[in-house]
């Protein structure tokens, strides 16, 4: 789907050996990338540890039946057994302490590694996020996505360390114990061995298999449950209205209800499993036993090569218990990254061109030529767009919702390419330039300011991270939020909370205003910026946006006329064409789409304050027209 990832069920069988095939392929140069020769030198040192440690323990079994045969009496020609039987004890458990040195020092040496493929995967992704577009970002699901990538940086990881070094050591280990099985003692104990090991590794994985859709189960019924209290948390006050907690609570329960018993369902499989399990690998083991006991009572075999028999089948099935929750985990592994992968090939609509220069704003004049655009192709939002803004003008854009005027907006910052035409910036087509360069140069004010979950200080300085802590002071006595600032308790370093929630509407544009005056550049975009206010906010806050206007280019999108009436141009739209343009009173004289909007606002509006015309005589002017003075204040209506 394209603007958005879709996340679905587990791939099984060929497309899921596809899906993991892929994912490995991709996880390759993380571990072995190109003109990265520490990484290389660690990968193979890691794996030298690997298999040090791994004949280490191979040969730890020899040292046990050479003890035990020298404290049973029994001799056979083996240099060791000049040690004696206390010396062979202490040989034994000095291999098995090599055994394991050296696997951490494996882990040790490899962790650098794989924290690294790790941190680059997870900036890759996050860089990439950030790359796409707002058609992407629209449709997305911001906890889905975030759970996207956790879980794909964490299977990189499991998958390094399982895969690695537990499936890859496991079958090492494997293939020389059943070298040493077959040279050693006879072929029929490795046909034992290898008949056991198929029928167990086919049986784990068949009812894996079985439990992945299990645990798919209970996993959905885990959300569903959890979503439901969530749901019902957040609308506490309402639930308390209506006397629905015993509702929410049965509803609640049946939730509960469903993931008890897939629960259940999950805990029989895994019972049965290991069961299964447990009988596949003691049967095994008592033949192979059964055996070498043989080959003691006729002479072939000593003790201590029974008991060495007895060690090797104990150091098989031991890393076997696990496969059954490591070929789980794996395939799960691989599922994660697989969507992790996906979401790092979603491609941006909205690229540089390769030779894109750097965009230069010396006079900040806009130009929009025959602008035609639509979000999809059967709805056409603009229709041939044109106007321009002459350096350090305001134009307005006014119309109903859905007219495009917002859409304007984004095409200016270059969220989306037009479908035609041109947006130009003196003279510059925004397609010939970087888009970092071109955000640079414009200002944002919208509708409601979100603020990240930081100080007021963090927040103010987002406009220009260098600034001083005096050019953020300037910046906020200039928005008139100094003072409100300085009558906290913590002042500049008080948290505002997540998307600035401890702040009022007008406190969190007013640092939204000062956030852009820091910045400080030559094109300003108000975005609705008064609407979500009450009248006295507004009234406040539109004082301040005319003074941050002066000497900068300004598009300001409004719904509230009156709002725009000093507009050096009012452009109206109405289903994505222009239907009007020209000054306050050029529009209300023409009587047309404009003049008609203008008076049904001023309808909505009877019996609440209100900007109206007071003449230099004091009285109102009812027609709407400009005083006389040519200044427009703020009056309650009669």
């Amino acid at each position: 789907m394209r603007g958005g990832t879709v996340i679905t069920d587990q791939p099984s069988g060929a497309e899921a050996r596809k899906s993991g095939l892929r994912t490995l392929k991709k996880v390759a140069p993380y571990l072995w990338p190109e003109g990265q020769t520490w990484v290389k030198r660690r990968v193979l040192l890691a794996l030298g540890m690997l298999v040090i440690s791994r004949l280490v323990a191979v040969y730890t079994p020899f040292l046990y039946a050479d003890a035990v045969d020298t404290l049973s009496g029994e001799r056979t020609p083996t240099m060791m057994l000049a040690l004696g039987a206390v010396g062979l004890t202490i040989a034994y458990g000095v291999t098995r302490a090599m055994a394991v040195g050296f696997q951490q020092l494996r882990d040790i040496i490899f962790s650098k590694v794989g924290q690294r493929a790790l941190r680059q995967l997870a900036l890759e992704t996050f860089e990439h996020i950030h790359a796409l577009s707002l058609r992407y970002h629209i449709t997305r699901k911001t906890g889905g996505l975030s759970r996207i990538i956790e879980r794909g940086v964490k299977g990189v990881e499991f998958l390094l360390r399982f895969m690695l070094f537990s499936i890859g050591p496991l079958i090492l280990e494997l293939g020389l114990i059943a070298i040493i099985l077959a040279i050693v003692f006879d072929i029929w104990y490795l046909v034992v061995v290898v008949g056991t090991l198929w029928i167990y590794i086919w049986f784990t994985f068949r009812v894996t298999e079985m439990r992945v859709k299990i645990r798919k189960e209970m996993n959905d019924q885990d959300t569903d449950a959890n979503q439901k209290a969530i749901d019902s948390l957040l609308n506490f006050e309402t639930v308390k209205y209506f006397g629905a907690e015993k509702r929410e609570a049965e509803r609640y329960d049946v939730a509960m209800a469903g993931y008890e018993k897939a629960a259940l369902k999950t805990a029989y499989s895994l019972g049965a499993l290991n069961i299964g399990q447990s009988v596949i690998i003691t049967t095994g083991l008592v033949i192979v036993m059964v055996m070498a006991a043989i080959g003691v009572e006729r002479g072939d075999l000593t003790v201590g090569e029974f008991v060495m028999v007895n060690a090797y089948m104990i150091q098989i099935t031991m890393p076997l218990n696990f496969l059954g929750t490591v070929y789980r985990e794996i395939r799960q592994a691989l599922v994660d990254m697989g969507e992790m992968f996906d979401l790092l090939e979603q491609p941006a609509d909205v690229v540089d061109a390769p030779d894109a220069a750097e965009m230069l704003c010396p006079h900040g004049a806009v130009e929009f030529e025959n602008v035609e655009f639509a979000y999809e192709e059967a709805r056409p939002i603009l229709r041939g767009i044109s106007f321009s803004v002459p350096a350090g003008q305001t134009i307005a854009l006014v119309g109903p919702s859905g007219s495009g005027k917002s859409t304007i907006g984004r095409l200016l910052f270059r969220f989306y390419d037009v479908g035609s035409g041109a947006i130009r910036i003196d003279g510059q087509d925004l397609r010939d330039v970087t888009q970092n360069s071109l955000h640079t140069q414009i200002g944002v004010v919208p509708q409601d300011t979100v603020l990240f979950n930081d100080t007021i200080r963090y927040n103010i300085a987002y406009g220009r991270p260098e600034a001083s802590f005096e050019e953020v002071t300037a910046a906020a006595e200039a928005a008139k939020i100094h003072e409100f600032i300085q009558s906290l308790p913590e002042g500049y370093e008080t948290q505002v909370g997540e998307r600035g929630l401890k702040l009022s509407g007008g406190e969190k544009q007013r640092v939204g205003i000062a956030r852009t005056l820091l910045k400080n550049p030559p094109l300003l975009l108000l975005d609705e910026a008064t609407s979500a206010l009450d009248t006295e906010t507004e009234r406040e806050i539109q004082e301040e946006l005319k003074m941050m206007g002066q000497g900068r280019s300004v598009i300001t999108i409004a719904h509230r006329l009156s709002t725009v009436v000093d507009s050096d141009q009012i452009i109206v739209l109405e289903k994505g064409v222009i239907v009007e343009r020209g000054t306050h009173d050029e529009l209300l004289a023409a009587e047309g789409r404009y003049a008609s909007m203008w008076h049904r606002q001023l309808a909505e509006d009877d019996g609440a304050p209100r900007l109206r015309a007071v003449g230099d005589d004091g009285g109102r002017d009812e027609s709407g027209n400009r005083p006389a003075d040519g200044k427009w204040r703020w009056s309650p209506s009669n």
